[in-house]
Protein backbone atom coordinates (compact mmCIF):
# COMPACT_ATOMS: atom_id res chain seq x y z
CA UNK A 1 0.00 0.00 0.00
CA UNK A 2 1.04 3.43 -0.77
CA UNK A 3 0.21 6.70 0.87
CA UNK A 4 -0.03 10.35 0.77
CA UNK A 5 -0.65 12.65 3.09
CA UNK A 6 -1.16 16.79 3.24
CA UNK A 7 0.49 17.79 6.71
CA UNK A 8 3.34 18.34 8.73
CA UNK A 9 5.86 16.39 9.38
CA UNK A 10 4.58 15.47 13.04
CA UNK A 11 1.43 15.26 12.11
CA UNK A 12 1.95 12.59 9.67
CA UNK A 13 4.50 10.32 11.56
CA UNK A 14 1.25 10.27 14.39
CA UNK A 15 -0.91 9.10 12.20
CA UNK A 16 1.03 5.89 10.67
CA UNK A 17 -0.10 2.80 10.44
CA UNK A 18 1.63 1.06 13.37
CA UNK A 19 2.89 -1.67 11.49
CA UNK A 20 4.70 0.83 8.33
CA UNK A 21 7.79 1.50 9.05
CA UNK A 22 10.73 3.50 6.69
CA UNK A 23 13.44 1.18 5.28
CA UNK A 24 14.60 4.21 3.66
CA UNK A 25 13.84 8.30 3.88
CA UNK A 26 14.71 11.09 1.62
CA UNK A 27 14.01 14.79 2.80
CA UNK A 28 14.25 17.47 0.85
CA UNK A 29 13.83 20.61 3.35
CA UNK A 30 14.08 24.33 2.39
CA UNK A 31 17.69 25.85 1.81
CA UNK A 32 17.35 28.71 3.78
CA UNK A 33 17.53 31.00 0.68
CA UNK A 34 15.64 33.93 1.97
CA UNK A 35 12.74 33.93 -0.59
CA UNK A 36 9.30 32.52 -1.13
CA UNK A 37 9.03 29.85 -3.89
CA UNK A 38 6.47 30.36 -6.66
CA UNK A 39 5.38 27.42 -8.76
CA UNK A 40 4.80 27.87 -13.05
CA UNK A 41 1.60 26.60 -14.08
CA UNK A 42 2.57 25.07 -17.54
CA UNK A 43 4.62 21.85 -16.68
CA UNK A 44 8.18 21.28 -17.97
CA UNK A 45 9.29 25.48 -17.30
CA UNK A 46 11.22 24.81 -14.31
CA UNK A 47 14.76 26.55 -14.35
CA UNK A 48 16.57 25.60 -10.65
CA UNK A 49 16.37 27.05 -7.44
CA UNK A 50 14.99 30.90 -8.24
CA UNK A 51 12.51 33.00 -7.32
CA UNK A 52 9.17 32.21 -9.35
CA UNK A 53 7.05 35.39 -10.37
CA UNK A 54 3.40 35.03 -11.87
CA UNK A 55 2.18 31.85 -9.90
CA UNK A 56 0.89 30.33 -6.75
CA UNK A 57 3.60 30.15 -3.78
CA UNK A 58 4.56 26.49 -3.23
CA UNK A 59 6.21 27.71 0.35
CA UNK A 60 8.59 30.42 2.03
CA UNK A 61 12.09 29.46 2.30
CA UNK A 62 13.20 32.40 4.73
CA UNK A 63 15.29 30.33 7.01
CA UNK A 64 18.56 31.46 9.18
CA UNK A 65 20.25 28.52 10.16
CA UNK A 66 19.44 28.31 13.74
CA UNK A 67 15.87 28.58 12.79
CA UNK A 68 16.48 25.98 10.14
CA UNK A 69 17.58 22.98 12.34
CA UNK A 70 14.80 24.36 15.12
CA UNK A 71 12.75 22.93 13.04
CA UNK A 72 14.00 20.72 11.29
CA UNK A 73 15.45 18.29 14.92
CA UNK A 74 12.15 17.38 16.22
CA UNK A 75 11.26 16.20 12.35
CA UNK A 76 14.27 14.10 11.85
CA UNK A 77 13.73 12.91 15.42
CA UNK A 78 9.77 11.70 14.72
CA UNK A 79 11.00 10.38 11.39
CA UNK A 80 13.60 8.11 13.26
CA UNK A 81 11.35 6.42 14.73
CA UNK A 82 9.48 5.42 12.24
CA UNK A 83 12.52 3.47 10.51
CA UNK A 84 13.16 -0.07 10.79
CA UNK A 85 16.11 -1.71 11.74
CA UNK A 86 18.79 -0.56 8.94
CA UNK A 87 17.03 2.32 7.49
CA UNK A 88 18.75 4.81 5.66
CA UNK A 89 18.21 8.34 6.31
CA UNK A 90 19.28 10.98 2.77
CA UNK A 91 19.09 14.97 3.46
CA UNK A 92 19.76 17.01 1.23
CA UNK A 93 20.84 20.35 1.32
CA UNK A 94 23.13 23.26 0.35
CA UNK A 95 26.29 24.99 1.31
CA UNK A 96 24.06 27.44 3.22
CA UNK A 97 23.07 25.04 5.95
CA UNK A 98 24.46 21.63 5.57
CA UNK A 99 27.28 22.59 8.25
CA UNK A 100 24.76 23.45 10.62
CA UNK A 101 22.55 20.78 9.95
CA UNK A 102 25.15 18.19 10.15
CA UNK A 103 26.13 19.40 13.34
CA UNK A 104 22.72 18.87 14.69
CA UNK A 105 21.65 15.33 12.93
CA UNK A 106 25.46 13.93 14.56
CA UNK A 107 24.14 14.74 18.02
CA UNK A 108 20.71 13.51 17.19
CA UNK A 109 21.34 10.06 15.48
CA UNK A 110 25.29 10.01 17.00
CA UNK A 111 28.26 10.51 14.87
CA UNK A 112 28.71 6.82 14.72
CA UNK A 113 25.40 7.25 12.71
CA UNK A 114 26.76 9.21 10.22
CA UNK A 115 27.30 7.07 6.94
CA UNK A 116 29.09 9.93 3.99
CA UNK A 117 27.71 12.37 1.75
CA UNK A 118 26.92 12.62 -1.65
CA UNK A 119 28.00 15.63 -3.85
CA UNK A 120 25.87 16.25 -6.54
CA UNK A 121 27.26 18.82 -9.27
CA UNK A 122 23.55 20.00 -11.22
CA UNK A 123 25.50 22.36 -13.41
CA UNK A 124 26.94 25.71 -13.55
CA UNK A 125 25.89 27.08 -10.30
CA UNK A 126 26.07 30.61 -8.67
CA UNK A 127 28.99 32.51 -10.46
CA UNK A 128 27.47 35.80 -9.64
CA UNK A 129 28.78 35.61 -6.55
CA UNK A 130 32.76 36.40 -5.50
CA UNK A 131 35.32 33.38 -4.40
CA UNK A 132 34.28 29.84 -6.37
CA UNK A 133 31.44 29.35 -8.33
CA UNK A 134 29.07 27.56 -5.96
CA UNK A 135 28.39 24.11 -7.84
CA UNK A 136 27.24 21.32 -5.95
CA UNK A 137 24.61 20.67 -3.18
CA UNK A 138 25.35 17.96 -0.26
CA UNK A 139 23.01 15.11 0.40
CA UNK A 140 24.45 13.23 4.15
CA UNK A 141 23.41 9.93 4.61
CA UNK A 142 22.85 8.30 8.06
CA UNK A 143 21.96 4.68 9.31
CA UNK A 144 18.95 4.91 11.99
CA UNK A 145 21.68 4.60 14.72
CA UNK A 146 24.83 3.55 14.85
CA UNK A 147 24.81 -0.10 16.00
CA UNK A 148 22.89 -0.45 12.92
CA UNK A 149 25.65 0.77 10.66
CA UNK A 150 26.10 -3.00 8.97
CA UNK A 151 22.54 -3.68 8.34
CA UNK A 152 22.08 -0.94 5.50
CA UNK A 153 21.26 -1.79 2.61
CA UNK A 154 23.70 -1.00 0.05
CA UNK A 155 23.19 -2.21 -3.64
CA UNK A 156 26.43 -2.01 -5.19
CA UNK A 157 26.25 -4.57 -8.03
CA UNK A 158 23.51 -2.52 -9.44
CA UNK A 159 24.58 -1.23 -13.02
CA UNK A 160 23.78 2.28 -12.09
CA UNK A 161 26.16 2.38 -9.25
CA UNK A 162 29.12 1.96 -11.23
CA UNK A 163 31.08 3.81 -13.28
CA UNK A 164 33.58 3.05 -15.89
CA UNK A 165 37.53 2.83 -15.01
CA UNK A 166 40.05 5.36 -15.92
CA UNK A 167 42.17 4.99 -18.77
CA UNK A 168 44.54 5.70 -16.96
CA UNK A 169 43.76 2.80 -14.50
CA UNK A 170 42.91 0.14 -17.60
CA UNK A 171 45.93 0.65 -19.00
CA UNK A 172 48.40 0.04 -16.19
CA UNK A 173 46.41 -2.40 -14.01
CA UNK A 174 44.20 -4.48 -16.44
CA UNK A 175 45.93 -6.49 -18.64
CA UNK A 176 44.98 -10.12 -18.71
CA UNK A 177 41.79 -11.84 -20.82
CA UNK A 178 39.91 -14.69 -19.68
CA UNK A 179 38.46 -17.39 -22.03
CA UNK A 180 36.12 -14.76 -23.97
CA UNK A 181 38.04 -12.40 -24.55
CA UNK A 182 37.03 -9.95 -21.25
CA UNK A 183 39.52 -7.50 -20.00
CA UNK A 184 40.55 -8.16 -16.30
CA UNK A 185 43.05 -7.57 -13.29
CA UNK A 186 43.48 -10.35 -10.30
CA UNK A 187 44.17 -9.04 -6.82
CA UNK A 188 45.06 -11.71 -3.79
CA UNK A 189 43.05 -10.53 -0.62
CA UNK A 190 43.56 -12.74 2.51
CA UNK A 191 45.55 -15.02 -0.04
CA UNK A 192 42.41 -15.45 -2.07
CA UNK A 193 42.52 -14.10 -5.68
CA UNK A 194 40.14 -11.87 -6.88
CA UNK A 195 38.99 -10.90 -10.57
CA UNK A 196 37.44 -7.46 -11.36
CA UNK A 197 36.38 -6.91 -14.67
CA UNK A 198 37.24 -4.00 -16.74
CA UNK A 199 33.28 -3.88 -18.15
CA UNK A 200 31.92 -4.35 -14.76
CA UNK A 201 33.16 -0.61 -13.97
CA UNK A 202 33.70 0.51 -10.02
CA UNK A 203 31.93 1.48 -7.65
CA UNK A 204 30.36 4.55 -8.14
CA UNK A 205 32.16 7.62 -6.12
CA UNK A 206 30.37 10.00 -3.98
CA UNK A 207 30.37 13.01 -6.71
CA UNK A 208 27.47 12.74 -9.21
CA UNK A 209 28.17 15.36 -11.98
CA UNK A 210 26.61 13.49 -14.42
CA UNK A 211 22.95 14.20 -13.83
CA UNK A 212 22.05 17.65 -14.26
CA UNK A 213 19.40 19.91 -12.92
CA UNK A 214 16.09 20.41 -13.63
CA UNK A 215 16.61 23.48 -16.10
CA UNK A 216 15.59 24.64 -19.78
CA UNK A 217 17.20 23.23 -22.56
CA UNK A 218 18.06 20.16 -21.02
CA UNK A 219 17.08 16.29 -22.29
CA UNK A 220 14.70 16.15 -18.79
CA UNK A 221 12.72 19.36 -19.14
CA UNK A 222 9.71 17.33 -19.65
CA UNK A 223 10.03 16.03 -16.38
CA UNK A 224 8.82 19.09 -15.23
CA UNK A 225 5.79 19.91 -13.31
CA UNK A 226 6.21 23.67 -12.47
CA UNK A 227 7.64 23.14 -9.17
CA UNK A 228 10.27 25.29 -7.69
CA UNK A 229 12.96 22.91 -7.01
CA UNK A 230 12.25 20.04 -8.70
CA UNK A 231 15.02 17.07 -8.41
CA UNK A 232 15.77 15.25 -11.35
CA UNK A 233 13.92 11.55 -11.69
CA UNK A 234 17.51 10.03 -12.08
CA UNK A 235 18.98 11.31 -9.11
CA UNK A 236 16.47 9.61 -7.04
CA UNK A 237 15.91 6.72 -8.72
CA UNK A 238 20.33 6.50 -7.81
CA UNK A 239 19.15 6.87 -4.13
CA UNK A 240 15.98 4.27 -4.10
CA UNK A 241 18.51 1.67 -6.09
CA UNK A 242 21.29 2.48 -3.73
CA UNK A 243 19.57 2.17 -0.76
CA UNK A 244 16.26 -0.33 -0.62
CA UNK A 245 15.51 -3.65 -2.41
CA UNK A 246 12.16 -4.04 -4.30
CA UNK A 247 9.13 -4.16 -1.84
CA UNK A 248 10.85 -1.49 0.48
CA UNK A 249 8.92 1.49 2.20
CA UNK A 250 10.71 4.76 1.04
CA UNK A 251 9.37 7.76 2.08
CA UNK A 252 9.46 11.13 1.51
CA UNK A 253 7.65 13.32 3.73
CA UNK A 254 8.40 16.78 2.63
CA UNK A 255 7.75 15.78 -0.70
CA UNK A 256 7.57 19.03 -2.97
CA UNK A 257 6.53 17.69 -6.33
CA UNK A 258 7.01 13.80 -5.50
CA UNK A 259 9.97 12.65 -7.17
CA UNK A 260 10.59 10.81 -4.69
CA UNK A 261 7.94 8.93 -4.93
CA UNK A 262 7.74 8.57 -8.40
CA UNK A 263 11.14 6.84 -8.60
CA UNK A 264 9.93 4.56 -5.58
CA UNK A 265 6.92 3.21 -7.44
CA UNK A 266 8.91 2.95 -10.73
CA UNK A 267 11.45 0.74 -9.39
CA UNK A 268 8.86 -1.33 -7.50
CA UNK A 269 8.89 0.04 -3.94
CA UNK A 270 5.86 0.73 -1.67
CA UNK A 271 6.21 4.86 -0.71
CA UNK A 272 5.12 7.39 1.53
CA UNK A 273 4.58 10.69 0.66
CA UNK A 274 3.32 13.88 2.47
CA UNK A 275 3.81 17.62 2.36
CA UNK A 276 2.62 20.58 4.00
CA UNK A 277 2.17 22.86 1.06
CA UNK A 278 -0.52 22.65 -0.74
CA UNK A 279 0.77 23.58 -3.99
CA UNK A 280 2.59 20.90 -3.37
CA UNK A 281 -0.07 18.04 -2.55
CA UNK A 282 -1.62 18.81 -5.62
CA UNK A 283 0.71 18.42 -8.46
CA UNK A 284 2.34 15.51 -6.71
CA UNK A 285 -1.05 13.88 -6.41
CA UNK A 286 -1.57 14.65 -10.35
CA UNK A 287 1.78 13.68 -11.15
CA UNK A 288 1.29 9.98 -9.48
CA UNK A 289 -2.57 9.52 -11.12
CA UNK A 290 -0.90 10.53 -14.64
CA UNK A 291 1.89 7.60 -13.55
CA UNK A 292 -0.93 5.17 -12.55
CA UNK A 293 0.93 5.47 -9.02
CA UNK A 294 -1.77 4.19 -6.56
CA UNK A 295 -1.87 5.47 -3.61
CA UNK A 296 -3.87 6.36 -0.43
CA UNK A 297 -4.38 9.35 1.77
CA UNK A 298 -3.25 8.77 4.81
CA UNK A 299 -6.09 9.08 7.79
CA UNK A 300 -6.82 11.93 9.55
CA UNK A 301 -4.35 14.17 7.39
CA UNK A 302 -5.64 14.67 4.49
CA UNK A 303 -9.54 14.11 3.48
CA UNK A 304 -8.46 14.31 -0.54
CA UNK A 305 -9.43 11.45 -3.18
CA UNK A 306 -7.43 10.79 -5.88
CA UNK A 307 -10.45 9.95 -7.48
CA UNK A 308 -10.60 13.58 -9.81
CA UNK A 309 -8.23 15.61 -11.85
CA UNK A 310 -6.54 17.37 -9.34
CA UNK A 311 -6.81 20.39 -12.02
CA UNK A 312 -10.07 20.78 -12.54
CA UNK A 313 -11.37 20.82 -8.81
CA UNK A 314 -10.42 23.48 -6.40
CA UNK A 315 -8.01 22.32 -3.47
CA UNK A 316 -9.94 21.17 0.02
CA UNK A 317 -7.05 21.54 1.78
CA UNK A 318 -6.37 23.15 4.63
CA UNK A 319 -3.98 26.10 4.31
CA UNK A 320 -0.43 25.17 6.56
CA UNK A 321 0.02 27.42 8.86
CA UNK A 322 2.45 30.30 8.03
CA UNK A 323 6.55 29.49 8.74
CA UNK A 324 5.91 25.94 8.58
CA UNK A 325 7.70 23.95 6.65
CA UNK A 326 7.31 22.36 2.85
CA UNK A 327 9.85 20.95 0.79
CA UNK A 328 11.59 20.65 -2.23
CA UNK A 329 12.06 17.48 -3.95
Amino acid sequence: MNYLGHGDVLDVCAKLPSDLRFDLVYLDPPYGVGTAMTARTAPGQTRGKRTRTGGPVAYEDRYDPDALVSMLIPRLSAIRDCMSAGATLYVHLDHRTVHDVKVAVDRLFGRGAYLGEVIWVPGNGNRGARGFAVTHQTILMYARAASERKQVVYNASDPDLREPYAATSLSMHFKHRDDAGRLYRERVIGGKPYRYYADEGRRLGSVWADIPAMVANTPIVGEGTGYPTQKPERLLERVVRASSIEGAVVADLMCGSGTTLVAAGRLGRRFVGSDQSNVAIEITAKRLTVQKMSFSWLGGVSSRSNEHDVDDEPSRHTPPPDGMPSAQG
